[in-house]
């Protein structure tokens, strides 16, 4: 399945294309989790209040959620990056 994961930065995060290049490297390691099949990060083309600005799409089996969401790698992220979001949306599809 995809696990999609949209991500708006909130007004203190002002060079967005740092925070993209940080996220990418974060996200490198992600097939090292067992049961994730791959990732790719796409940063929103169109630069407008009422968008999202990225989008992190896990491949992922169904069966395997549990290990991405224990994941030391998930809790960096919201660690790290949970401040800096005005707000998220989960997303999964098949």
């Amino acid at each position: 399945m995809k696990h999609c994961i949209l991500a708006k930065w909130n007004e203190t995060v002002t060079d967005k294309a740092a925070l993209l290049a940080q996220v990418r490297a974060l996200y490198a390691a992600a097939d090292a989790i067992p049961g994730v099949c791959g990732v790719t990060v796409h940063p929103c083309c169109i630069d407008r209040p009422n968008r999202y600005d990225l989008m992190i799409v896990l491949d992922v089996d169904k069966e395997a959620l549990p290990n991405w969401d224990a994941s030391g790698l998930h809790h960096r992220w919201k660690d790290e990056y949970g401040g800096l979001l005005e707000k998220k949306a989960i997303f999964d599809y098949e």
